[in-house]
Protein backbone atom coordinates (compact mmCIF):
# COMPACT_ATOMS: atom_id res chain seq x y z
CA UNK A 1 0.00 0.00 0.00
CA UNK A 2 1.60 3.18 -1.08
CA UNK A 3 2.06 6.05 1.91
CA UNK A 4 0.45 9.53 0.70
CA UNK A 5 2.35 10.93 3.58
CA UNK A 6 5.12 13.96 2.78
CA UNK A 7 7.83 14.43 5.17
CA UNK A 8 10.06 17.70 5.05
CA UNK A 9 13.16 18.59 7.13
CA UNK A 10 12.89 22.50 7.68
CA UNK A 11 15.92 24.98 8.33
CA UNK A 12 16.72 25.72 12.10
CA UNK A 13 16.74 29.60 12.94
CA UNK A 14 20.16 29.95 14.13
CA UNK A 15 18.36 31.99 17.18
CA UNK A 16 17.09 27.95 18.04
CA UNK A 17 19.96 26.08 17.66
CA UNK A 18 20.98 26.30 21.27
CA UNK A 19 17.73 24.29 22.24
CA UNK A 20 16.14 22.28 18.69
CA UNK A 21 18.45 20.34 16.71
CA UNK A 22 15.82 19.51 14.13
CA UNK A 23 12.33 20.46 12.93
CA UNK A 24 10.30 18.08 10.57
CA UNK A 25 6.75 18.66 8.83
CA UNK A 26 4.41 16.20 8.04
CA UNK A 27 1.69 16.06 5.63
CA UNK A 28 -1.31 13.66 4.49
CA UNK A 29 -3.38 10.64 5.52
CA UNK A 30 -2.01 6.94 5.36
CA UNK A 31 -3.90 4.18 5.39
CA UNK A 32 -4.98 2.23 9.08
CA UNK A 33 -4.23 -0.89 7.17
CA UNK A 34 -0.35 0.39 6.62
CA UNK A 35 2.20 0.24 9.48
CA UNK A 36 4.44 2.08 10.72
CA UNK A 37 7.69 1.61 12.59
CA UNK A 38 8.84 4.18 14.97
CA UNK A 39 12.29 3.88 15.84
CA UNK A 40 14.04 3.77 18.79
CA UNK A 41 14.93 7.48 19.70
CA UNK A 42 16.98 9.20 22.51
CA UNK A 43 15.65 12.81 21.52
CA UNK A 44 12.80 14.49 23.37
CA UNK A 45 10.30 16.17 21.30
CA UNK A 46 7.42 18.82 21.25
CA UNK A 47 4.74 17.47 18.41
CA UNK A 48 2.02 19.59 17.34
CA UNK A 49 -0.79 17.35 16.12
CA UNK A 50 -3.32 18.14 13.76
CA UNK A 51 -6.36 15.80 13.66
CA UNK A 52 -8.77 15.29 10.47
CA UNK A 53 -11.58 17.31 12.58
CA UNK A 54 -8.36 20.18 12.71
CA UNK A 55 -8.22 19.53 16.59
CA UNK A 56 -4.67 20.60 17.72
CA UNK A 57 -2.75 19.15 20.71
CA UNK A 58 0.79 20.03 21.57
CA UNK A 59 2.83 17.32 23.14
CA UNK A 60 5.84 16.29 24.81
CA UNK A 61 6.94 13.05 23.42
CA UNK A 62 9.63 11.36 25.26
CA UNK A 63 12.74 9.11 24.11
CA UNK A 64 11.80 5.72 23.19
CA UNK A 65 14.21 3.01 24.22
CA UNK A 66 12.81 0.34 21.49
CA UNK A 67 11.14 0.27 18.37
CA UNK A 68 7.51 0.43 17.99
CA UNK A 69 5.14 -1.07 15.29
CA UNK A 70 1.79 0.78 15.02
CA UNK A 71 -1.13 0.58 12.19
CA UNK A 72 -2.70 3.87 13.12
CA UNK A 73 -3.35 6.51 10.48
CA UNK A 74 -1.86 9.49 10.96
CA UNK A 75 -3.21 12.79 11.72
CA UNK A 76 -3.63 14.99 8.81
CA UNK A 77 -0.48 17.04 10.31
CA UNK A 78 2.44 17.32 12.50
CA UNK A 79 5.54 19.37 13.19
CA UNK A 80 8.05 17.52 15.33
CA UNK A 81 10.64 20.05 17.20
CA UNK A 82 13.46 18.00 18.31
CA UNK A 83 14.85 19.17 21.75
CA UNK A 84 18.96 19.48 22.12
CA UNK A 85 20.29 17.10 25.13
CA UNK A 86 20.24 19.17 28.27
CA UNK A 87 16.54 21.20 27.55
CA UNK A 88 14.10 18.86 28.82
CA UNK A 89 14.34 20.07 32.40
CA UNK A 90 14.90 23.95 32.20
CA UNK A 91 11.94 23.78 29.26
CA UNK A 92 9.82 21.24 30.22
CA UNK A 93 10.45 21.01 33.95
CA UNK A 94 11.33 17.73 34.35
CA UNK A 95 14.29 15.81 34.08
CA UNK A 96 14.17 13.47 30.50
CA UNK A 97 14.25 10.08 32.07
CA UNK A 98 10.61 10.91 33.42
CA UNK A 99 9.27 11.20 29.82
CA UNK A 100 10.55 7.89 28.86
CA UNK A 101 8.40 6.16 26.17
CA UNK A 102 5.73 9.10 27.74
CA UNK A 103 3.40 11.36 25.14
CA UNK A 104 1.98 13.93 27.41
CA UNK A 105 0.38 17.00 27.13
CA UNK A 106 2.83 19.78 26.99
CA UNK A 107 0.37 22.59 29.15
CA UNK A 108 -0.01 19.68 31.56
CA UNK A 109 4.08 19.39 32.43
CA UNK A 110 5.58 21.78 35.64
CA UNK A 111 7.72 24.32 33.75
CA UNK A 112 6.78 27.49 32.66
CA UNK A 113 8.36 27.71 30.12
CA UNK A 114 6.47 24.60 29.05
CA UNK A 115 3.25 26.46 29.31
CA UNK A 116 4.32 29.52 27.59
CA UNK A 117 5.90 26.92 24.81
CA UNK A 118 2.17 24.84 24.40
CA UNK A 119 0.64 28.63 23.83
CA UNK A 120 2.67 29.65 21.26
CA UNK A 121 3.13 26.28 19.37
CA UNK A 122 -0.55 25.60 19.42
CA UNK A 123 -1.39 27.27 16.29
CA UNK A 124 2.50 26.36 14.69
CA UNK A 125 2.11 27.07 11.03
CA UNK A 126 5.64 25.15 10.06
CA UNK A 127 6.37 27.98 7.65
CA UNK A 128 6.08 30.37 10.02
CA UNK A 129 6.12 28.72 12.82
CA UNK A 130 9.96 28.79 13.75
CA UNK A 131 10.30 32.63 13.99
CA UNK A 132 8.01 32.76 16.34
CA UNK A 133 9.36 30.29 18.97
CA UNK A 134 13.14 31.75 18.29
CA UNK A 135 11.03 35.03 19.74
CA UNK A 136 10.42 32.95 22.40
CA UNK A 137 12.76 30.39 23.42
CA UNK A 138 15.53 32.66 24.16
CA UNK A 139 13.97 34.41 26.45
CA UNK A 140 12.65 31.28 28.25
CA UNK A 141 15.89 29.42 28.39
CA UNK A 142 18.81 32.21 28.05
CA UNK A 143 21.41 30.34 30.63
CA UNK A 144 20.78 27.06 29.49
CA UNK A 145 22.96 26.33 26.40
CA UNK A 146 25.81 27.63 27.75
CA UNK A 147 25.89 26.16 31.05
CA UNK A 148 28.90 23.83 32.19
CA UNK A 149 26.67 20.29 32.73
CA UNK A 150 24.87 21.46 29.35
CA UNK A 151 28.26 21.42 27.71
CA UNK A 152 29.72 18.34 29.53
CA UNK A 153 26.66 16.20 28.26
CA UNK A 154 26.41 17.51 24.82
CA UNK A 155 30.08 16.24 25.24
CA UNK A 156 29.63 12.93 25.49
CA UNK A 157 27.00 12.76 23.79
CA UNK A 158 29.37 13.55 20.81
CA UNK A 159 31.19 11.21 21.92
CA UNK A 160 29.24 8.47 22.15
CA UNK A 161 27.26 8.96 18.72
CA UNK A 162 29.13 7.72 15.35
CA UNK A 163 30.54 10.03 12.90
CA UNK A 164 31.82 10.36 9.86
CA UNK A 165 34.56 8.31 10.13
CA UNK A 166 35.15 7.88 13.75
CA UNK A 167 33.85 4.58 15.86
CA UNK A 168 31.83 5.91 19.06
CA UNK A 169 34.14 5.67 22.28
CA UNK A 170 33.37 3.22 25.15
CA UNK A 171 31.42 4.93 28.48
CA UNK A 172 34.43 4.23 30.64
CA UNK A 173 36.77 5.95 27.98
CA UNK A 174 34.47 8.99 27.46
CA UNK A 175 33.59 9.19 31.34
CA UNK A 176 37.51 9.22 31.77
CA UNK A 177 38.21 11.79 28.72
CA UNK A 178 35.67 14.51 30.51
CA UNK A 179 37.00 13.91 33.96
CA UNK A 180 33.84 13.05 35.35
CA UNK A 181 32.85 9.81 37.18
CA UNK A 182 30.88 7.21 35.69
CA UNK A 183 28.09 7.63 37.68
CA UNK A 184 28.53 11.32 36.73
CA UNK A 185 27.91 10.81 33.55
CA UNK A 186 25.29 8.64 34.11
CA UNK A 187 23.26 11.16 36.10
CA UNK A 188 23.76 13.61 33.60
CA UNK A 189 22.85 11.60 30.87
CA UNK A 190 18.94 10.46 32.86
CA UNK A 191 18.44 14.31 33.37
CA UNK A 192 19.26 15.38 30.02
CA UNK A 193 18.52 12.78 27.55
CA UNK A 194 16.86 10.32 29.49
CA UNK A 195 18.32 7.43 28.65
CA UNK A 196 21.99 6.11 29.89
CA UNK A 197 25.13 6.46 28.12
CA UNK A 198 25.18 2.96 27.11
CA UNK A 199 21.91 2.53 26.04
CA UNK A 200 21.90 6.00 24.07
CA UNK A 201 25.19 4.22 22.51
CA UNK A 202 22.98 1.39 21.51
CA UNK A 203 20.38 3.33 19.74
CA UNK A 204 22.68 5.87 18.11
CA UNK A 205 24.29 2.52 16.79
CA UNK A 206 21.46 0.60 15.65
CA UNK A 207 20.08 3.60 13.73
CA UNK A 208 23.22 4.37 12.34
CA UNK A 209 22.89 1.06 10.84
CA UNK A 210 19.15 1.44 9.94
CA UNK A 211 20.70 4.58 7.86
CA UNK A 212 23.47 3.04 6.16
CA UNK A 213 22.27 -0.62 5.71
CA UNK A 214 22.74 0.07 1.82
CA UNK A 215 26.69 1.59 1.68
CA UNK A 216 28.12 -1.56 3.18
CA UNK A 217 28.20 -5.29 3.50
CA UNK A 218 26.69 -6.05 7.10
CA UNK A 219 30.60 -7.20 8.98
CA UNK A 220 32.34 -3.83 7.55
CA UNK A 221 28.83 -2.03 8.58
CA UNK A 222 29.34 -3.49 12.35
CA UNK A 223 33.20 -2.73 12.38
CA UNK A 224 32.78 1.61 11.30
CA UNK A 225 29.70 1.54 13.98
CA UNK A 226 31.37 0.28 16.66
CA UNK A 227 30.34 -3.43 17.36
CA UNK A 228 32.71 -6.15 18.45
CA UNK A 229 31.65 -8.52 14.77
CA UNK A 230 28.71 -8.77 12.90
CA UNK A 231 26.93 -10.94 15.82
CA UNK A 232 27.35 -8.33 18.35
CA UNK A 233 25.74 -5.84 15.51
CA UNK A 234 22.58 -8.52 14.82
CA UNK A 235 21.91 -8.95 18.71
CA UNK A 236 21.47 -5.28 19.65
CA UNK A 237 19.84 -4.69 16.43
CA UNK A 238 17.29 -7.28 17.80
CA UNK A 239 17.15 -6.28 21.08
CA UNK A 240 15.91 -2.78 20.13
CA UNK A 241 14.05 -3.75 16.70
CA UNK A 242 12.21 -7.06 17.83
CA UNK A 243 13.41 -8.66 14.37
CA UNK A 244 17.15 -9.30 12.85
CA UNK A 245 18.57 -6.88 10.30
CA UNK A 246 17.59 -9.16 7.63
CA UNK A 247 14.31 -9.69 8.59
CA UNK A 248 13.78 -5.53 9.31
CA UNK A 249 14.75 -5.24 5.83
CA UNK A 250 12.95 -7.72 3.79
CA UNK A 251 9.44 -6.35 5.53
CA UNK A 252 9.47 -9.09 8.33
CA UNK A 253 8.39 -7.22 11.14
CA UNK A 254 6.69 -7.91 14.66
CA UNK A 255 2.91 -6.93 14.21
CA UNK A 256 1.30 -4.02 14.49
CA UNK A 257 -0.12 -2.62 17.19
CA UNK A 258 -2.37 -0.07 17.59
CA UNK A 259 -1.16 3.91 18.99
CA UNK A 260 -2.29 4.93 22.41
CA UNK A 261 -0.83 8.18 23.39
CA UNK A 262 -0.17 8.87 26.84
CA UNK A 263 0.48 5.40 27.31
CA UNK A 264 3.99 4.12 28.71
CA UNK A 265 5.12 1.06 26.01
Amino acid sequence: MTNTTAERTLPVPEDLRPWITGIRALSGSASSEETFAHLPDAETKVVVRVGRGGHRDVLAVGPRVRAAYHDAGLPVSCVELRLAPGTSLPLLGVPAAELVGRVVPLDRLPGRAARRLAAQARWLDPEEGASRLADVLPELLSDTAGSSRTALLRAGVDALSVGSGRVPGQVRDVARELAVSERQLRNLFAEGVGVSPKHYARINRVRTVIDRATTAPWSELAAATGYYDQSHMTSDFRALMGVPPRSYFTGRRPAATACQAGRRP
